[in-house]
């Protein structure tokens, strides 16, 4: 393995997978049984609203349309092959995987400024937030320079990456589709892991628990007072 002696390959790619996944799934059971409350994002909101949306918006919007292509990547990564097959459709899903991941990183960089500058916010964020924004940004900054100094990742991640992956889930893991890749992307690979053995020790566990009424639920009516004004929100 590139860089990685192969011990430490197999600890990372091979034992360190099922760690994360043993903890995520324990633990994130555990914390709904016994502290279902905290599976909240512990929104900063009420304290600081506006750069709090020109941040969370295109973190959010960034984020979802990278998982799910790494997810599409992983589930029929013989699609992504064939429609990588033709030029043009190569070119367009790099381009738009690039810049869905500058969407990302800039909404990450903007949340992280966002809680040094707002002291109410700065005050309410613990040690582990900023773990998570840390490893945040490497997994974000790891996936950028891997797509613009490896490029046409969409089709090896289909390639090597995502049987890689599967191999993983048919406890099979077969570590030889990843020993030759680059230091970033063991790096993006290992980091994603330690993300996933953090996420139920996290405000990250809101995922799970998407508020999908919202979507359904009649408008409520909001009513904000200051300074002897009164305005009305739906």
């Amino acid at each position: 393995m590139t860089g990685i002696v192969p011990d430490l390959g197999t600890l990372l790619f091979a034992v360190l997978p099922y760690v994360a996944l043993f903890t995520f799934l324990l633990v994130t059971i555990q914390r709904y049984r016994s502290r279902a409350f905290t599976y909240s994002t512990l929104s900063s909101q009420f304290l600081e609203n506006r750069q709090h949306f020109w941040a969370l918006v295109p973190f959010h919007y960034g984020i979802i349309i990278l998982l799910f292509g790494h997810l599409v990547g992983l589930l029929i990564p013989r699609a992504v092959l064939l429609w990588n097959s033709h030029p043009l459709r190569l070119y367009v899903l790099e381009v738009t995987a690039l810049a869905f991941g500058v969407l990302t990183l800039v909404g990450l960089l903007s949340l992280v400024v966002r809680r040094l500058q707002a002291h109410k916010v700065r005050v309410t964020t613990s040690a582990a937030d900023w773990i998570v924004y840390l490893l945040l940004l490497i997994q974000v900054a790891a996936g950028i320079a891997v797509a613009v100094l490896y490029p046409w990742g969409t089709s090896w991640y289909a390639a090597a990456a995502a049987p890689y992956l599967q191999s993983l889930f048919l406890l099979r893991p077969d570590t030889s589709y990843v020993a030759a890749m680059p230091w970033l992307v063991h790096l993006h690979i290992v980091n994603a892991f330690v993300i996933i053995t953090l996420f139920p020790f996290t405000r990250l566990v809101h995922i799970l628990v998407i508020p999908n009424p919202y979507l359904w639920r009649k408008p409520q009516v909001v009513r904000w007072y200051g300074r002897g004004t009164a305005e009305t929100r739906r």
